[in-house]
């Protein structure tokens, strides 16, 4: 369907515009740099208009009304006037329920609307917070992030009460739901929306930092810390996205941690030159994953008290895990002409204290 979409070059605009576009829609998209010309045909030719723009922090006061209410109300007119009578979907705020002069203008514009007669939908959003949110301007979230990525100062008021947030794909989510219905003049709230304080917010974003120096996978069980997650890396700056991992280097290869977890474990990078054998030893309780992803490899295990030795020919050729149970020792040879890479979990990261590893030749 046509799509006409007001403040397309904004934070929600752009990603909007993004999905709509994915989905085969076509898209309208206006914002300061188009003209009234441009808004009376897109809003002639739309099946749906969708009404992001507005004003939130002008320098005076009384642009409220001029942002929010009267182009609200100019929208309201062209979409009266066509012949396909669009659905109007209205992007207000939860400040609406408050009594401030940009909550006042967000109602009155929902009032418009609901008085109207014609289809509209509104939601009133929380404070949303997403790839491309500008910082230092309406969004905490955009500016913490901004600013752990990049080394600054966090301000943090402690005795400030719990916001309610919501994430950019989920209001997305339920515009492009919104598309096919007729309207029903009423008020909705894009779900779901999570409370949280601005210090556990804070937290959050040092472990994730934090993170890229000890190698641990940042605690992102729950959905705010995976969407928080998610937003935070999009604001490291694009020379920092790559950070350097501490290899163990000697003249048979070299052994890299990549990834640690609290609970799952971790996973190493094994490179070995040809010829080399790494291992014999076994574990008490650490068991592993060998998989060989470059080169061919003998894995051989052996469990302690017997002389039967078990091994497993991988190669790059035919991908397959090798599990190396607790109670065997075990070893992996390069045969191949090439260094071997092989990935390898274990789970538990390795303690220096308690290594549970335990020198013992897999081939007596």
């Amino acid at each position: 369907m046509n799509v006409l979409v007001t403040g397309a070059s904004g934070f929600i605009g752009k990603n909007l515009c993004l999905a709509l576009k994915e989905a085969k829609h076509i898209v309208f998209e206006f914002d300061l740099s188009s003209s009234p010309e441009e808004l009376s045909y897109y809003a002639h030719e739309a099946d749906t208009i969708v009404h992001l723009a507005g004003i939130n922090r002008p320098l005076d006061p009384d642009e409220f009304i001029d942002g929010n209410v009267n182009l609200t109300k100019r929208v309201l007119e062209l979409a009266t006037d066509s012949e396909k009578k669009p659905l109007i979907i209205f992007a207000s705020s939860t400040q609406a329920a408050l009594d401030n002069p940009y909550g006042k203008s967000k109602k009155q514009a929902e009032d418009l609307l609901l008085s109207s007669g014609h289809p509209v939908l509104i939601y009133r959003l929380y404070n949303v917070f997403g790839k491309w949110c500008r910082p230092n301007y309406n969004s905490v979230i955009a500016t913490f992030c901004h600013n752990v990525a990049n080394d600054l100062p966090l301000q943090i008021n402690k005795e400030a009460p719990s916001i309610d947030f919501v994430y950019i794909d989920d209001v997305v989510r339920c515009i492009m739901d919104a598309l096919p219905l007729l309207g029903d003049r009423l008020i909705h709230y894009p779900e779901p929306h999570y409370s949280r304080k601005l210090e556990d917010v804070a937290d959050l974003l040092s472990q994730f930092r934090e993170s890229r120096k000890t190698f641990y996978v940042p605690q992102i069980e729950d959905a705010f810390a995976q969407k928080l997650y998610a937003t935070y890396l999009s604001y490291l700056p694009q020379q920092g996205f790559a950070y350097p991992l501490e290899s163990h280097v000697d003249e048979r290869g070299s052994f890299t941690e990549m990834l640690k977890t609290l609970g799952q474990g971790q996973i190493s990078v094994n490179i070995a030159k040809p010829g080399i054998t790494k291992g014999n030893h076994y574990h008490h309780t650490k068991n592993e994953k060998y998989l060989v992803v470059h080169g061919a490899c003998d894995i051989k295990l052996r469990e302690l008290g017997t002389d039967h030795v078990v091994c497993y020919h991988c190669s790059d050729k035919r991908l397959e895990v090798v599990d190396i149970p607790p109670g065997y020792t075990h070893s992996i040879t390069n045969v191949g002409k090439d260094d071997s890479v092989t990935l390898m979990w274990a789970s538990e990261p390795f303690d220096p204290c308690r290594p549970d590893t335990f020198f013992c030749p897999v081939e007596q």
